[in-house]
């Protein structure tokens, strides 16, 4: 497929239907975010569908596909599944996501039978509205200055750039109500009007891409690209901006896969955003599933070395060092990235700390007494469950805690009658 896809040449109806991929996947992405940090993906995917049978009525009614007729029937739909989602929860004490599915799956089943009862006298077709028509846009254009650009890139282009302008006039009601809505209505905002305010929006925007790129990518557009960038920060701005990349270029992505497998646009371009947004799972940097995974090792591989160090400690005390498993790679590992820190060296065979490594420990060896300690007195833990709990936290004790613990205990030795490190740093000793 790697070749196929290195041997294509584009041609301008492809950069085109790339292009209208792309002003969709903005018009919807940037909106789509709110949704999920409001945990409301499902209502997107709702009124995606929801607005079926408005589209529909809006064209049994009418009699033409206007843009401005379907975008009235489908705002109308729109509005009415999140009042009929919200009322079916409240009246009928079911949960909300169960009322959403009710509504939207009622809504949606009345849509197809509107169609189909409507398109035995009439030219509508289901199809256009389910999978749309993205790979063909270029054979319906308006002349722009002299140039003939499809007329989906345009109406889509007018909502990318309306959604765009709407999010960053109204930036600062979004991000309240979408984080605190509760405090956002003590401080004055109408949270009501700003939430009813975003369901228009993305009901219009299905509206207006529903004829290009069908319902399928337009849920996808909704969710994914701001599921992958909830992966990626945590900052609301970075995360708008990254929605619209990430809209970009699955539908750059996207082309390319349907032009080299015969695969449909609409859905070759949804697979590109879920391949985005698999690899965000995989690979972001704070919560990918590698990146959790290596600071686990990490943690798993400090504690070793930590726990080598205490033991070592305790042999240089003259007392036995702790087995309690029998080594394996990742103690092997440890030892290998004490000696190259230079806080082991091996003598006649025999690891033993050097005097940086002598310092850690102590340090160590202070957190676990102080603790066992504290434990002993405050909590009254008998003697023999006291190092457990000491020797899963003593990794975990900063240079603050310790100086509490010291000044709490006020002992230098602990409940088994060892003593307990002092504290070197403050005699002026690294």
């Amino acid at each position: 497929m790697t070749a196929a896809i290195s041997n294509l040449s584009l041609h301008a109806s492809d950069w085109w239907t790339i292009g209208t991929a792309a002003v969709c996947g903005v018009a919807c992405g940037v909106p789509g975010v709110y949704l999920v940090l409001r945990r409301m993906s499902m209502l997107g995917d709702a009124i995606s569908h929801a607005i079926l049978p408005g589209l529909a009525a809006a064209f049994l009614f009418f009699g033409t596909r206007d843009v401005l007729a379907m975008l009235a029937g489908a705002m109308a739909t729109g509005m009415l599944t999140a009042w009929l989602s919200a009322g079916v929860a409240r009246l009928g004490k079911v949960p909300e996501d169960a009322a959403m599915g009710v509504v939207f799956t009622s809504l949606f089943a009345l849509g197809v039978l509107l169609i189909t009862l409507g398109s035995r006298n009439v030219d509508l077709d289901p199809g256009c509205v389910l999978y749309g028509l993205i790979d063909a846009v270029a054979l319906d254009t308006r002349d722009v200055l002299g140039v003939a650009v499809p007329r989906s890139f345009l109406i889509l282009s007018v909502f990318a750039v309306l959604n765009v302008s709407l999010v960053g006039v109204f930036y600062k009601e979004l991000k309240i109500v979408s984080f605190d809505s509760a405090l956002a209505s003590a401080l004055g905002f109408r949270s009501g009007v700003v939430h009813y305010t975003l369901l228009a929006m993305i009901a219009a925007t299905c509206v207006a891409s529903f004829e290009a790129v069908g319902s399928i990518l337009v849920v996808a557009m909704l969710i994914v690209p701001g599921a992958t960038a909830y992966l990626l920060t945590d900052r609301l701005s970075r995360m708008l901006v990254i929605a619209a990349v990430v809209a970009c270029v699955a539908a750059f992505a996207g082309h390319l896969l349907a032009l080299a497998t015969g695969a449909a646009v609409a859905g070759a371009v949804s697979v590109a955003l879920g391949g985005l947004f698999a690899g965000a799972a995989l690979f972001s940097p704070r919560y990918g599933v590698v990146a959790r995974a290596l600071r686990r090792a990490a943690l798993a591989l400090r504690i070793r070395r930590e726990d080598a160090l205490a033991n070592l400690y305790r042999a240089h005390e003259g007392r036995a060092a702790e087995t309690r498993r029998a080594p394996g790679l990742l103690d092997h590992v440890a030892a290998w990235a004490l000696r190259r820190q230079g806080l082991v060296v091996a003598k006649d065979g025999v690891s033993a700390l050097t005097d940086a490594g002598l310092a850690r420990a102590r340090t160590l060896i202070r957190s676990h007494r102080l603790w066992e300690t504290y434990l002993a007195e405050r909590v009254g833990l008998p003697a023999d469950h006291l190092h457990d709990p000491a020797h899963r936290v003593e990794h975990f004790i900063t240079d603050e805690l310790r100086g509490e613990l010291a000044g709490d205990v006020g002992t230098d030795v602990d409940p088994q009658g060892r003593e307990i490190p002092p504290d070197r740093r403050a005699e002026g000793e690294p």
